[in-house]
């Protein structure tokens, strides 16, 4: 019987190194993937500038993995005011070192009513941790908001303020920085944040709420001990137990008052988000503006239809003799 189980956790390893191993080549595709395409892009960029409202129509045409976070207050801006959108491997720009799956979106805008921002650009680092995880973090981004104009009602701006709090904890040793989720260590924003998002819900924050997106809080530092440790063990042919584990569990059984991580996340979804930009709706952009541009040419033949029923309308009521002809119908 112990031979069977041996036999089994044998398979587990070597399927679980398997898996690394499928990590590995996704990685190296989308290395390769913007060393190919990087020209072309560059190429795009230049031609699309010369085509008014491109970008808007790419957002009106928007795959549900980015329309579903774009509120009608979203779209107010960026329909009439977002002028350039472009998705960059920052990591990986110069020399190609560096993880390819870090992300940088930049969205340009005119002159608009609802915040000074020429530019909001967000970064996203692929980071590890010890524990194994895998994913993207990032640093929430500020908006000058004009007068009464804040979309996000207050959430965005608090986000900054304990994220703030929580660089200047690093900063001076104070539990490595890492997001406080014990509610009665909280500071005044972090229990203000907490009741704004209590209040407001999640489900229909603003996409500008995306600006305020944390994730893990995993410095380079910690990444790169994780990265090493895992190539250490991989090479050696062993799955080694996370550094700190067991202090971690016998922490978390003495703590029961250890809340969810996401608990003042304003975002919970930011990767996803940032995902769906670089992985659809960047890549395809051309494919969301021709269907922007059929759905207007549809849209056209349904009103000179309208025009065409209406006219014949009015016809048949001017041989009814005394009978007042019908209002006409307005397009909304």
């Amino acid at each position: 019987m112990t031979d069977v189980v041996e036999q089994v956790n044998a398979t587990y390893e070597q399927l679980a190194e398997l898996e690394r191993q499928f990590e590995d080549v996704d990685t190296e595709i989308i290395r390769q993937q913007h060393a190919l395409t990087k020209a072309l892009y560059e190429k795009r960029e230049k031609l699309v500038a010369d085509i008014p409202n491109f970008w808007p129509l790419v957002i009106e045409q928007a795959p549900p993995d980015v329309d579903q976070y774009i509120q009608p207050s979203d779209s107010a801006v960026l329909l009439s005011s977002l002028d350039s959108v472009s998705v960059s491997h920052f990591e990986i720009e110069n020399d190609g070192k560096g993880d390819p799956r870090s992300l940088s979106i930049k969205l340009e805008f005119s002159e608009n009513e609802y915040f000074e921002d020429k530019v909001l650009e967000k970064k996203f680092w692929y980071r590890r941790s010890n524990d194994g995880y895998g994913g993207l973090v990032s640093e929430p981004v500020p908006i000058k908001w004009k007068a009464g104009k804040d979309i996000t009602q207050g959430l965005l701006d608090l986000a900054v303020k304990v994220w703030e709090h929580d660089k200047k904890g690093r900063a001076n040793g104070a539990s490595n920085g890492k997001k406080t989720t014990k509610s009665k260590n909280w500071t005044a924003d972090q229990k203000a944040l907490r009741e704004k998002i209590d209040a407001y819900g999640l489900g229909g924050v603003s996409f500008f709420c995306w600006f305020g997106y944390r994730g893990e809080d995993i410095s380079a530092e910690e990444s790169a001990i994780a990265i090493e440790n895992d190539k250490k063990s991989r090479a050696e042919g062993t799955a080694s137990e996370p550094k700190g584990a067991e202090e971690d569990e016998e922490e978390d059984d003495n703590d029961d008052e250890e809340e969810d991580p996401l608990a003042l996340e304003i975002f919970p979804d930011g990767d996803d988000l940032a995902v769906a930009f670089s992985e659809d709706l960047w890549p395809s952009a051309l494919k969301y503006f021709a269907q922007a541009q059929e759905a207007d040419a549809i849209s056209d033949f349904d009103f000179e239809d309208d025009d065409e029923e209406m006219n014949e309308d009015d016809g048949e009521n001017e041989d009814d003799g005394d009978e007042a002809p019908p209002l006409k119908k307005v397009k909304a």
